[in-house]
């Protein structure tokens, strides 16, 4: 529609632009007027301001005049009438455009929220893409909305720091909320917001000072991420273990059609086949070709490299290694997704 609306201008300029061609070759002709006084001549006449005439017309040239007020009056209607649709019709479809977005936002529950659309928001949004977990962005820069958005990026315009700008991606309804927010004060103030609004939801906050880990932890963080000291470990340990580390690189996480690495939460076992006790039941290597190599007791605490007689509770996880079509296999063997 916008598209639309540019043509209607286009075409209402460049009858302008016609008309005042015509009055200026016709004051010239039928006056003598310099290429001056024919310009002058046409401009008041098409504006008509009311200005005296340069040199007195012959009735040929009041004719011609009367044609070109008449016309001009047209013309000039037309444009302007064009313009104020173009700008009122502009802000009606952002108006539309917004409200859409917020309703596809409030028919969404268990999702995610993105506070914040930098580079590590823009990481996180792409990993939760690849595997199909819905979210929100919120953002306060219109120009990142407008050059980012889309169905597979919704937004809310607005300061993650407001309880009400929280409250229209969601937070009630989200299980996680990531603060990547480039000042800690500001992914600070969020996280209190947020584990005020909802103490079940789970929270990862970003921190660019270590000072600033055990302030997010108090707040209600659950984790809190040094993307600098990440990338410090990780670069040190490309010395220290290359081999390892580039091994680690190539377990991809990135989608579910080549992910090496998945989680099973032992509750879904449990609806899929009660007599699953221990690691050793779940016959893993047997059915799928995956290997267990991590444990997750309900009170969070790992186990790396379980034992088969590790017995499975309640509210625990089960971490599993295989290549993408063992991990497909293990997903429809468990029915996981």
């Amino acid at each position: 529609m916008i598209k639309f609306f540019r043509n209607k201008i286009y075409t209402a300029i460049g009858l302008l632009i016609v008309l005042l061609l015509i009055g200026v070759v016709g004051f010239k002709m039928m006056s003598d007027y310099s290429w001056i006084d024919a310009l002058y001549m046409t401009v008041i006449t098409i504006t008509t301001v009311g200005y005296g005439e340069v040199h007195p017309l012959d009735p040929t040239a009041k004719l011609f005049t009367i044609f070109l007020i008449l016309t001009s009056v047209v013309v000039v209607g037309y444009a302007l009438s064009v313009i104020t649709e173009y700008i009122l019709s502009k802000s009606n479809l952002e108006e539309l455009k917004q409200k859409k977005m917020q309703k596809k936002i409030e028919a969404l529950s268990n999702h995610i929220i993105i506070c914040g659309y930098g580079r590590n928001g823009k990481q996180a949004a792409t990993k939760l893409i690849a595997h199909n977990k819905p979210f929100v962005v919120i953002e306060r820069d219109k120009d990142i909305i407008d050059k980012f958005e889309s169905d597979l990026v919704p937004f809310v315009h607005g300061n993650a720091n407001e309880d009400d700008v929280l409250g229209l991606a969601g937070i009630d309804r989200a299980t996680t909320l990531i603060s990547a927010l480039p000042n800690d004060a500001d992914n600070l103030f969020v996280v209190l917001s947020a584990r005020q609004i909802n103490k079940e939801m789970k929270i990862i906050s970003r921190a660019s000072q270590e000072t600033s880990y055990k302030k997010l932890k108090l707040a209600g963080a659950n984790n809190v991420i040094l993307p600098d000291k990440i990338g410090g470990d990780h670069m040190a340990s490309l010395v220290v273990v290359p081999d390892l580390i580039e091994f680690i690189d190539n377990l991809a996480i990135v989608g579910k059609s080549n992910i090496n690495i998945e989680e099973i939460a032992v509750d879904k076992l449990y609806n899929t086949n009660q007599s699953i006790k221990t690691i050793k039941d779940l016959d893993l290597r047997r059915k799928s070709g995956c290997s267990v190599i991590g444990y997750k007791d309900g009170k969070g605490d790992y186990i790396v490299n379980p034992e088969a007689e590790q017995k499975l509770e309640a509210g625990a996880k089960v971490i599993v290694l295989g290549r993408p079509e063992q991990i497909q296999e293990l997903n429809t063997v468990y029915n996981l997704h």
